[in-house]
């Protein structure tokens, strides 16, 4: 493809992601608002995939006034931050809840899984990468103090041991994605100087992640979550990076996505739960941003590719495809798969 082409499909996917974002700055996770699904609600972790994609192009400005909103989020709910830190939470609604009303920051009350720790671990990773980079996003004293406050709500809980609902917001279990995103968010967040992090807070992350790996959990050898502990948090040797890789590609790659893991039952169409997994389409982008990154160019351009054809005839990305179908849910467009490939775009566009 010449680099025009390379472009136009950057500005065409960029269009379909910045419609999902409201006047607060924050996305919604899909499509529009009213979809029976719920996803017309703004989810912190989808938030911080889909504003990636701006800051690859360098739209620091524009991505600030998501993160200034995520921030004023934590800062409207901070006196029950504290409560948890002091009592530590018993029970699922006493966690940082995953999801929002973009307009008022209110949570939604509704069980969800909402015991996610890599919603905020995430949060902190980009907090901390942004200002590395020199585009903070900490506004004052108030943003800095809630980060602290996020540090101490993640050492209260015990984050290393601490069984959560995960990436996809199921059944409680130590996930090692979850154990990475607050490992990488800790130790960002220190590196900038934003929030004073114990170093055995980091160390208890590094040795619970390294004793689960390669499995995502328990009851789970492959995940497609754990292709976040490459990108973006960068946290793996290249011998663990290539496990991983090999379990992924070979166990849970489909013509028109990646599996999340076997014995996936959402939107399976196989009442068994064992055969017919949701084929999920931001898998493909995201192989091959990993793999441009390890300087495997060919990798990355196959996945890349197929991310392509996985697009609906309407150029939009969604969610997932019901397994070995071209039918895809009512989630799309996905906004976290438009950005995912947004960026794996932009990176083929620069190395041209």
């Amino acid at each position: 493809m010449s680099t025009k082409d390379i472009q136009r499909e950057i500005d065409a996917h960029l269009a379909i992601l910045r419609k999902l974002r409201t006047p607060s700055g924050l996305f919604l996770a899909a499509a529009e608002a009213g979809v029976s699904t719920g996803y017309d609600k703004s989810w912190l972790r989808d938030n911080f995939y889909e504003v990636l994609a701006l800051e690859e192009l360098g739209e620091w400005e524009e991505s600030a006034q998501t993160w200034h909103a995520l921030l004023d989020i934590f800062l409207k709910h901070e006196s029950k931050i504290n409560w948890a830190i002091n009592e530590r939470p018993r029970f699922t609604y006493q966690y940082i809840h995953a999801r929002y009303n973009p307009e008022t920051f209110e949570e939604f009350w509704e069980e969800w899984g909402n015991k996610q720790n890599d919603a905020v671990g995430c949060i902190l990773f980009a907090l901390g990468d942004r200002a590395l980079k020199g585009h903070s996003a900490v506004r004052d004293d108030n943003d800095k103090r809630i980060v602290g406050r996020l540090v101490n709500y993640l050492n209260t809980i015990e984050y290393w041991h601490d069984p959560d609902n995960g990436v996809w917001e199921e059944y409680e279990e130590v996930h090692a994605s979850s154990i990475g995103a607050c490992v990488a968010g800790l130790q960002k967040v220190d590196e900038a100087g934003l929030a004073d992090v114990p170093r055995d807070l980091i160390s208890k992350g590094y040795d619970a992640l390294h004793a689960l790996l390669p499995r995502e959990s328990h009851t789970k050898f492959a995940d497609l979550a754990q292709l976040s502990l490459m990108y973006p948090y960068d946290l793996l040797t290249k011998e663990e990076e290539d496990i991983i890789l090999s379990n992924i590609e070979y166990h849970l790659s489909k013509d028109k996505g990646v599996v999340r893991y076997k014995t996936d039952r959402y939107y399976n169409a196989n009442e068994d739960g064992w055969s017919e997994e949701a084929e999920w389409t931001m898998g493909f982008s995201w192989l091959s941003i990993i793999y441009r990154k390890r300087g495997e160019h060919d990798k990355a351009d196959h996945w890349l590719e197929m991310a392509r054809q996985t697009c609906d005839k309407d150029g939009k990305l969604p969610e997932l495809y019901f397994s070995h179908t071209d039918a895809p849910n009512e989630n799309n467009p996905l906004g976290w798969s438009e950005s995912l490939y947004v960026i794996a775009l932009q990176q083929l566009l620069r190395g041209t």
